[in-house]
């Protein structure tokens, strides 16, 4: 794979980076143009979540009938099209339908990345996947940190999803002629639900995208509740866990490189777990600061490492193993804040961290079969027929 279409692969991960982690800092600006209580606030973010998760699972078929090149760049130009919508519609149903559009461009750009990053990988031989999914991560940083500089500096909602929009399309302008114009078994169905090898890399990939969902939603609250860190300081927490995170993603595909994906999963898991141990069994905040330091670092790899198993296996097409792998992981995303705040209210947030922890340790057990090479995998039958 040339050198070029690399390059291009990271532009569309940093793309998608951006244009998700844009809308974080307009939602202050959303709930009050529409009188949203939280409860109400937090079901019109619901109808992102279910945009994505209802184009997910099509977008595999979507990019194997027009490429990845085309399902990137219609995603991208919708999200262009939309963040504006959000940045200013005053209307109640207005913005439940702009979110689940907005939703379904992100899903749909989310399966194609990923799809593009799977037969680039393969291609090239060479681990490549952490540092895609490291540049989605540093465009998240761009993202919301440049649209929350924009509003800090005086700009309009507004001006400020206008002007990301025109880095999206500067960026796809660049990088467009370079993705793959093909994206998977053209031959394949247009849904399969997962199965083998490619149901137990979902299911530790939900288990990931719950742990990092944990981080997002429940790290400052442990803080303050727990460790009585003023709220104004509780957000660091995160930024410790982001930071690590991305950096080790950056870094990662040297890590693979060098230990092989097995003891990457092993090892990231176990740390991970281990971080959330240790914010759990030392009560104090530099302890908990370090642990969240501990399951940034630890969770980086994770979902690199289980998705160029896909690119390995022959038990799907790899348009379709990404799509359901993605959309059991988003799941994940989903289900984590009820899940833990169901087990918190039941026997506390301490103990709903160390179930996450546990989860970890799955991962952890289970390395050996994720990080199984395709000779090891059973050939596709004539439902699942790979590229």
């Amino acid at each position: 794979m040339s050198r070029a279409t690399r390059v291009a692969t990271r532009i569309a991960f940093f793309v998608a980076g951006i244009g998700t982690a844009a809308w974080a800092p307009l939602v202050p600006y959303a709930g009050q143009r529409v009188g949203a209580d939280a409860g109400l606030l937090g079901l019109l973010l619901l109808c992102l979540g279910i945009g994505s998760l209802v184009t997910m699972p099509l977008s595999g078929a979507l990019a194997a009938r027009f490429g990845c090149r085309r399902v990137i760049t219609v995603a991208g130009v919708a999200i262009c099209a939309i963040l504006p919508l959000l940045a200013v519609t005053a209307s109640l149903p207005t913005l439940a339908a702009s979110l689940l559009a907005f939703g379904a461009a992100v899903g749909a750009i989310d399966i194609a990345i990923n799809v593009q990053a799977v037969i680039v990988e393969r291609a090239d031989g060479r681990a490549l996947m952490s540092g895609f999914h490291g540049m989605f991560s540093v465009g998240g940083i761009a993202g919301s940190g440049g649209v929350g500089l924009l509003l800090w500096a005086g700009a309009t909602p507004l001006a400020a999803t206008l002007a990301v929009g025109v880095v999206i399309l500067l960026l796809l302008a660049v990088a467009g002629r370079h993705l793959l114009p093909t994206g998977g078994a053209g031959g394949a169905p247009s849904l399969a639900l997962p199965r083998g090898i490619v149901l137990l890399i979902g299911a530790l990939c939900f288990i990931a995208f719950l742990a990092e969902g944990a981080m997002l939603d429940w790290s400052a609250v442990f803080l303050t509740t727990l460790r009585s860190v003023p709220a104004a300081q509780a957000g660091v927490g995160y930024a410790l866990f982001a930071a690590a995170m991305t950096a080790g993603r950056l870094g990662g595909d040297r890590l693979v490189q060098a230990l092989g994906g097995r003891r990457v999963l092993l090892g990231g898991a176990g740390c991970a777990a281990c971080g959330l141990t240790l914010a759990v069994a030392v009560p104090s905040a530099p302890a908990a600061l370090g642990g969240f330091l501990l399951v940034g670092a630890g969770a980086a790899n994770i979902v690199p490492v289980l998705y160029s198993g896909l690119g390995r296996q022959r038990v799907m097409a790899p348009n379709l193993a990404v799509a359901g792998v993605t959309t059991l992981g988003y799941a994940g995303i989903l289900a984590g804040p009820a899940l833990i705040g169901g087990i918190a209210r039941w026997a506390g947030l301490s103990t709903a961290f160390l179930v996450v922890a546990a989860m970890l340790l799955v991962v952890a057990a289970n390395c050996r079969v994720a990080g199984q090479p395709a000779a090891a995998s059973r050939p596709a039958g004539a439902g699942g027929r790979h590229q």
